[in-house]
Protein backbone atom coordinates (compact mmCIF):
# COMPACT_ATOMS: atom_id res chain seq x y z
CA UNK A 1 0.00 0.00 0.00
CA UNK A 2 1.90 2.94 -1.36
CA UNK A 3 -0.90 5.49 -1.11
CA UNK A 4 0.31 9.05 -0.88
CA UNK A 5 -2.40 11.20 0.66
CA UNK A 6 -1.28 14.77 0.34
CA UNK A 7 -1.42 16.99 3.35
CA UNK A 8 -1.62 20.54 4.39
CA UNK A 9 1.59 22.25 5.45
CA UNK A 10 1.79 25.17 7.86
CA UNK A 11 5.19 26.80 8.11
CA UNK A 12 4.38 29.15 10.97
CA UNK A 13 6.42 27.40 13.62
CA UNK A 14 5.75 25.26 16.64
CA UNK A 15 4.84 25.44 20.31
CA UNK A 16 2.54 28.34 21.12
CA UNK A 17 1.31 28.53 17.51
CA UNK A 18 -0.25 25.06 17.46
CA UNK A 19 -3.65 26.46 18.39
CA UNK A 20 -3.38 28.96 15.56
CA UNK A 21 -3.01 26.08 13.12
CA UNK A 22 -6.24 24.53 14.28
CA UNK A 23 -8.29 27.71 14.44
CA UNK A 24 -7.39 29.18 11.08
CA UNK A 25 -5.32 32.00 9.65
CA UNK A 26 -2.32 29.77 9.00
CA UNK A 27 -2.04 30.38 5.28
CA UNK A 28 -2.27 26.67 4.43
CA UNK A 29 -1.99 25.73 0.77
CA UNK A 30 -3.58 22.69 -0.91
CA UNK A 31 -0.36 22.26 -2.89
CA UNK A 32 1.52 21.57 0.34
CA UNK A 33 -0.58 18.60 1.44
CA UNK A 34 1.57 15.54 2.12
CA UNK A 35 0.45 11.94 2.20
CA UNK A 36 -0.12 9.89 5.31
CA UNK A 37 2.56 7.26 5.68
CA UNK A 38 0.66 5.15 8.19
CA UNK A 39 -2.94 4.12 8.65
CA UNK A 40 -4.65 2.61 11.64
CA UNK A 41 -7.98 0.82 11.80
CA UNK A 42 -9.99 0.30 14.95
CA UNK A 43 -13.09 -1.86 15.14
CA UNK A 44 -14.60 -3.44 18.20
CA UNK A 45 -11.59 -2.54 20.31
CA UNK A 46 -9.06 -4.32 18.09
CA UNK A 47 -6.42 -2.12 16.45
CA UNK A 48 -4.27 -2.95 13.48
CA UNK A 49 -1.53 -0.60 12.36
CA UNK A 50 -0.87 -0.80 8.63
CA UNK A 51 2.45 0.56 7.46
CA UNK A 52 2.97 1.79 3.92
CA UNK A 53 6.11 -0.23 3.28
CA UNK A 54 6.40 -2.67 6.13
CA UNK A 55 4.34 -4.81 8.48
CA UNK A 56 5.11 -3.82 12.02
CA UNK A 57 3.18 -2.72 15.06
CA UNK A 58 3.66 0.89 16.04
CA UNK A 59 2.70 2.40 19.37
CA UNK A 60 0.59 5.52 18.75
CA UNK A 61 2.12 8.81 19.86
CA UNK A 62 -0.50 10.40 22.11
CA UNK A 63 1.29 13.74 21.93
CA UNK A 64 0.35 14.22 18.26
CA UNK A 65 -2.04 16.96 17.23
CA UNK A 66 -5.28 15.42 16.00
CA UNK A 67 -8.00 16.24 13.50
CA UNK A 68 -11.27 14.39 13.98
CA UNK A 69 -13.38 13.82 10.88
CA UNK A 70 -16.78 12.10 11.19
CA UNK A 71 -18.54 10.64 8.14
CA UNK A 72 -22.36 10.58 8.10
CA UNK A 73 -25.06 9.78 5.57
CA UNK A 74 -27.63 7.15 4.64
CA UNK A 75 -26.74 3.48 4.77
CA UNK A 76 -25.20 1.94 1.64
CA UNK A 77 -24.07 5.25 0.09
CA UNK A 78 -20.42 4.19 0.25
CA UNK A 79 -19.14 5.77 3.46
CA UNK A 80 -17.11 2.75 4.53
CA UNK A 81 -15.78 2.18 1.01
CA UNK A 82 -14.70 5.82 0.96
CA UNK A 83 -12.63 5.38 4.11
CA UNK A 84 -11.19 1.97 3.25
CA UNK A 85 -10.20 3.05 -0.25
CA UNK A 86 -8.55 6.19 1.11
CA UNK A 87 -6.65 4.56 3.97
CA UNK A 88 -5.64 1.25 2.33
CA UNK A 89 -5.79 1.97 -1.41
CA UNK A 90 -8.11 -1.02 -1.76
CA UNK A 91 -11.81 -1.29 -2.54
CA UNK A 92 -13.77 -3.66 -0.25
CA UNK A 93 -15.24 -6.70 -1.96
CA UNK A 94 -18.50 -6.92 -0.01
CA UNK A 95 -20.97 -4.68 1.79
CA UNK A 96 -21.14 -5.01 5.56
CA UNK A 97 -23.35 -2.47 7.37
CA UNK A 98 -21.37 -0.38 9.83
CA UNK A 99 -22.26 0.04 13.49
CA UNK A 100 -19.21 2.05 14.47
CA UNK A 101 -15.72 1.98 13.06
CA UNK A 102 -12.74 4.26 12.88
CA UNK A 103 -9.54 4.68 10.96
CA UNK A 104 -6.54 6.94 11.33
CA UNK A 105 -3.73 8.20 9.17
CA UNK A 106 -0.59 9.97 10.32
CA UNK A 107 0.45 12.95 8.23
CA UNK A 108 2.99 15.74 8.37
CA UNK A 109 1.83 19.35 8.61
CA UNK A 110 4.55 21.96 8.79
CA UNK A 111 7.08 19.26 9.61
CA UNK A 112 5.04 17.97 12.55
CA UNK A 113 3.00 14.74 12.75
CA UNK A 114 -0.77 15.00 12.93
CA UNK A 115 -3.28 12.20 13.30
CA UNK A 116 -6.33 12.39 11.05
CA UNK A 117 -9.00 10.35 12.81
CA UNK A 118 -11.72 9.13 10.46
CA UNK A 119 -14.93 7.99 12.15
CA UNK A 120 -17.39 5.84 10.23
CA UNK A 121 -21.02 5.83 11.39
CA UNK A 122 -24.17 3.80 10.79
CA UNK A 123 -26.79 5.52 8.68
CA UNK A 124 -29.71 3.28 9.62
CA UNK A 125 -32.49 4.63 11.84
CA UNK A 126 -31.80 1.91 14.41
CA UNK A 127 -28.64 3.80 15.36
CA UNK A 128 -30.08 7.31 15.53
CA UNK A 129 -29.55 7.47 19.30
CA UNK A 130 -26.16 5.76 19.31
CA UNK A 131 -24.59 7.62 16.41
CA UNK A 132 -24.29 11.07 18.08
CA UNK A 133 -22.04 9.54 20.72
CA UNK A 134 -19.26 9.72 18.13
CA UNK A 135 -19.77 13.46 17.54
CA UNK A 136 -18.01 15.12 20.52
CA UNK A 137 -14.73 16.85 19.66
CA UNK A 138 -15.38 16.63 15.90
CA UNK A 139 -13.39 19.11 13.80
CA UNK A 140 -15.13 18.50 10.47
CA UNK A 141 -17.99 16.37 9.11
CA UNK A 142 -18.32 14.68 5.72
CA UNK A 143 -22.04 14.51 4.90
CA UNK A 144 -22.35 11.85 2.19
CA UNK A 145 -24.97 10.90 -0.35
CA UNK A 146 -24.83 8.67 -3.40
CA UNK A 147 -25.22 10.48 -6.71
CA UNK A 148 -27.35 7.54 -7.89
CA UNK A 149 -29.64 7.62 -4.84
CA UNK A 150 -31.99 10.62 -4.94
CA UNK A 151 -33.43 9.62 -1.56
CA UNK A 152 -30.00 9.85 0.08
CA UNK A 153 -29.63 13.30 -1.49
CA UNK A 154 -32.94 14.43 0.00
CA UNK A 155 -31.97 13.05 3.40
CA UNK A 156 -28.97 15.38 3.49
CA UNK A 157 -31.43 18.25 3.89
CA UNK A 158 -34.08 16.39 5.86
CA UNK A 159 -31.92 14.43 8.29
CA UNK A 160 -28.15 14.70 8.23
CA UNK A 161 -27.46 18.42 8.26
CA UNK A 162 -30.18 19.03 10.88
CA UNK A 163 -28.68 16.26 13.02
CA UNK A 164 -25.09 17.49 12.97
CA UNK A 165 -26.22 21.10 13.26
CA UNK A 166 -28.17 20.22 16.39
CA UNK A 167 -25.26 18.47 18.09
CA UNK A 168 -22.40 20.49 16.59
CA UNK A 169 -23.76 23.84 15.38
CA UNK A 170 -20.35 25.45 14.83
CA UNK A 171 -18.49 22.56 13.26
CA UNK A 172 -17.79 22.88 9.50
CA UNK A 173 -18.99 20.21 7.09
CA UNK A 174 -18.46 19.22 3.48
CA UNK A 175 -21.17 17.78 1.26
CA UNK A 176 -19.81 14.68 -0.49
CA UNK A 177 -21.34 12.98 -3.52
CA UNK A 178 -20.22 9.34 -3.67
CA UNK A 179 -20.32 6.55 -6.27
CA UNK A 180 -19.81 8.90 -9.22
CA UNK A 181 -18.58 5.93 -11.27
CA UNK A 182 -22.22 4.76 -11.39
CA UNK A 183 -23.51 7.94 -13.03
CA UNK A 184 -22.81 6.47 -16.45
CA UNK A 185 -23.54 2.84 -15.57
CA UNK A 186 -26.36 1.68 -17.84
CA UNK A 187 -27.85 -0.81 -15.37
CA UNK A 188 -27.99 1.81 -12.65
CA UNK A 189 -29.48 4.52 -14.84
CA UNK A 190 -32.09 2.09 -16.20
CA UNK A 191 -33.22 1.20 -12.68
CA UNK A 192 -33.53 4.87 -11.84
CA UNK A 193 -35.42 5.57 -15.05
CA UNK A 194 -38.03 2.94 -14.13
CA UNK A 195 -38.84 5.09 -11.11
CA UNK A 196 -38.70 8.28 -13.18
CA UNK A 197 -35.45 9.27 -11.52
CA UNK A 198 -31.99 10.17 -12.73
CA UNK A 199 -28.52 10.49 -11.16
CA UNK A 200 -27.87 13.68 -9.22
CA UNK A 201 -25.75 16.20 -11.11
CA UNK A 202 -22.73 18.05 -9.79
CA UNK A 203 -24.72 21.26 -10.14
CA UNK A 204 -27.41 19.88 -7.83
CA UNK A 205 -24.77 19.05 -5.22
CA UNK A 206 -23.19 22.48 -5.46
CA UNK A 207 -26.57 24.18 -5.14
CA UNK A 208 -27.50 22.16 -2.05
CA UNK A 209 -24.11 22.85 -0.47
CA UNK A 210 -24.69 26.59 -0.87
CA UNK A 211 -28.21 26.38 0.55
CA UNK A 212 -27.08 24.40 3.59
CA UNK A 213 -23.93 26.49 4.07
CA UNK A 214 -21.54 23.59 3.65
CA UNK A 215 -17.89 24.54 3.26
CA UNK A 216 -18.13 23.19 -0.28
CA UNK A 217 -19.37 20.32 -2.43
CA UNK A 218 -16.98 17.58 -3.53
CA UNK A 219 -17.59 14.23 -5.18
CA UNK A 220 -15.64 11.04 -5.69
CA UNK A 221 -15.57 7.36 -6.51
CA UNK A 222 -14.11 4.98 -3.95
CA UNK A 223 -13.86 2.35 -6.70
CA UNK A 224 -11.83 4.34 -9.22
CA UNK A 225 -10.48 6.82 -6.62
CA UNK A 226 -11.50 9.70 -8.85
CA UNK A 227 -11.68 12.78 -6.61
CA UNK A 228 -11.02 10.69 -3.49
CA UNK A 229 -7.87 12.44 -2.33
CA UNK A 230 -9.46 15.84 -2.87
CA UNK A 231 -12.29 14.98 -0.47
CA UNK A 232 -9.88 14.55 2.42
CA UNK A 233 -7.63 17.42 1.37
CA UNK A 234 -10.65 19.70 1.57
CA UNK A 235 -11.74 18.18 4.89
CA UNK A 236 -8.33 18.85 6.44
CA UNK A 237 -8.34 22.38 5.07
CA UNK A 238 -11.82 23.00 6.51
CA UNK A 239 -10.74 21.70 9.91
CA UNK A 240 -7.56 23.77 10.08
CA UNK A 241 -8.93 26.87 8.40
CA UNK A 242 -12.68 26.88 9.00
CA UNK A 243 -14.82 29.49 7.21
CA UNK A 244 -15.08 32.94 8.76
CA UNK A 245 -18.87 32.84 8.69
CA UNK A 246 -19.01 31.82 12.32
CA UNK A 247 -16.39 30.99 14.94
CA UNK A 248 -15.29 27.38 14.79
CA UNK A 249 -15.50 25.28 17.90
CA UNK A 250 -14.99 21.60 18.39
CA UNK A 251 -18.24 19.69 18.67
CA UNK A 252 -19.57 19.05 22.16
CA UNK A 253 -22.41 16.60 22.78
CA UNK A 254 -25.52 18.60 23.72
Amino acid sequence: MEKILERLSDERGRGGKQEGKRRGGSGISRKELNAPHQSEHSSGGERTRLMAKQDQLVIPDNSMQTIKCVVVGDGAVGKTCLLISYTTNKFPSEYVPTVFDNYAVTVMIGGEPYTLGLFDTAGQEDYDRLRPLSYPQTDVFLVCFSVVSPSSFENVREKWVPEISHHCPRTPFLLVGTQVDLRDDSNTTEKLAKNKQRPMSSESGEKLARELRAVKYVECSALTQRGLKNVFDEAILAALEPPDIKPKKRCLLL
